[in-house]
């Protein structure tokens, strides 16, 4: 599935064999990069200046990454989301298709 920009997960995925995010991406996706480059710390910083739910489920996701659940139940439910059971990746890809898709025209 296309994003508004034409930006598919495979895509995004390939994308992590660059040295940066891909421009334009919004911060939400940034951090997102970030954390698919397993750069929890740099991920963690841009997320933590983020608002909205989208902020909150990529905070969630970074939690739950770094084992530390009980902060990632919080910001599920800032989120208005339920921490999943499902492995990292695959709520990794379920992110990134949803951000690609909420992307704002420029």
């Amino acid at each position: 599935m296309n994003g508004p920009f034409g930006m598919r997960l495979t895509d995004f995925r390939r994308s992590l064999a660059q040295e940066t995010p891909p421009s334009g991406l919004g911060d939400c996706l940034e951090a997102l990069w970030w954390a698919g480059k397993r750069d929890w710390e740099r991920a963690h910083a841009i997320a933590q200046e983020l608002e909205g739910p989208n902020a909150a489920w990529v905070h969630a996701y970074l939690h739950r990454v770094d084992g530390d659940l009980q902060n990632a139940r919080y910001w599920y439910v800032r989120a208005k989301r339920v921490m999943p059971a499902s492995p990292l990746e695959q709520e990794w890809a379920e992110i990134a298709e949803s951000l690609l898709q909420d992307r704002p025209d420029p």
